[in-house]
């Protein structure tokens, strides 16, 4: 076990202003084992909790591609400063949409592993269950070089899985074939910026030189409630009886959110499994059927600093966090899910493709992400900072 952590960690919280770990984490000390150089730590929300990088300790990270709109998040400072050139690689971690919600704001490639592949720990506890460890690069080889340096079981994350023992920048040398794709706009609840939608459809398409991509009609359960619900009581109970105290530092627009918690009891929260078990029946017919799923990212483009999100997307009013309905499910399951630059809106702004595989196929999403971002490569193109 490393005992070299030494780097202040504040989780970007008044609350853990002057923290300093006793070890690294597995993720470090894994990447530090195999030469890596540790730069340092990169911005992010408060704990991590919203998709938008901005916090009472560092302010808002900018989206190198327009300084005046987010990177999203909450590994925003990862992304930007990989976008910006700063760094070749970032490490993030995702629980809702973390990684591959800031790629796809910052035209880079975001691998979400599947639950497990790379031990998490130390970690707190938040996003319990949904979160992965994983990175943020230019380059899909550049993500299956990591994942080869950090993934296998380690006995201080008791749900980490075993080292599959070959491989992921090997395998990605052999393109996919005869792969079955299915493309939802949509997944039969979102509502998506019309540009996104075509953008992500055309990239999609692309993929036909690879295997059959149909688009299909979907109607999955939003389970957007109960992603809010899950991250709110587990705040609250990660505070405990500190809460009037972490009150009057917090993040201002979380105490609202928080209010929630007040509504809020055990049974919304058991209650919660069922309903993920509920999403999965409904995903499972999908991925008999195909060998992969590919929706949009996000439903918007990159927004403007200052705000949690948009108020509406293509006219239309949505919910806090409907601008991010494609990310979360896939948290729910567990399964392997990506962002790949699909394209450029046109202000210039990035537009991101998610690509799901079935459960525990990260070498598949990583090779259909190769094979993509070899009809269509993206690496050319750079911020004017």
């Amino acid at each position: 076990m490393s005992r070299r952590g030494g780097i202040r960690t504040t989780y970007c919280s008044k609350f853990y202003e002057n923290y300093v770990p006793e070890e690294d984490a597995v993720l470090v000390e894994r990447l530090k084992k195999a030469g890596a150089v540790i730069i340092g730590k990169t911005n992010m929300p408060e704990f991590g909790l919203i998709a938008y990088t901005d916090n009472p300790m560092f302010g808002p990270t900018r989206n190198p591609w327009d300084l005046s709109r987010t990177v999203g998040g909450s590994s925003g400072g990862s992304a930007a400063a990989v976008a910006a050139g700063i760094l070749p690689v970032a490490s993030g971690n995702d629980g809702g949409g973390s990684i591959r919600i800031p790629a796809s704001f910052c035209g880079l490639y975001g691998l979400k592993p599947s639950f497990g592949r790379v031990p998490c720990y130390p970690s707190l506890p938040i996003f319990i269950g949904l979160h992965s460890e994983g990175f943020l690069t230019r380059y899909v080889e550049d993500t299956a070089l990591m994942l080869d340096l950090v993934k296998g079981w380690d006995i201080r994350d008791v749900k980490s899985l075993p080292d599959e023992e070959f491989s992921y920048l090997k395998a990605i040398e052999e393109h996919p074939d005869g792969v079955r794709i299915a493309f939802s706009p949509d997944l039969g609840y979102a509502i998506v910026d019309p540009e996104v939608e075509e953008k992500v459809r055309e990239a999609a398409f692309k993929l036909e030189k690879f295997g059959e991509v149909e688009e299909v009609k979907l109607s999955l359960p939003n389970r957007e409630q109960e992603l809010v619900t899950k991250v709110v009581l587990e705040v609250v109970t990660f505070i405990g009886d500190r809460m009037a105290e972490w009150e009057k530092v917090a993040f201002p627009p979380y105490l609202g959110f928080m209010a929630l918690a007040q509504s809020l009891t055990f049974r919304e929260y058991i209650k919660i499994e069922e309903r993920k078990m509920e999403l999965w029946k409904a995903l499972r017919g999908i991925f008999e059927e195909y060998d992969y799923l590919i929706t949009p990212t996000v439903a918007c483009k990159p927004f403007e600093i200052g705000k949690l999100g948009p108020e509406e997307i293509a006219g239309k009013a949505i919910t806090p966090i409907g601008w991010m309905p494609f990310t979360y499910p896939f948290n729910f399951t567990g399964q392997p899910a990506a962002s790949i630059p699909a394209g450029f809106s046109k202000e210039g702004l990035p537009i991101g493709m998610q690509i799901v595989g079935k459960p525990y196929d990260d070498v598949g999403v990583l090779k259909v992400s190769k094979a993509f971002q070899d009809v269509s490569p993206w690496q050319d193109r750079y911020p004017e900072l």
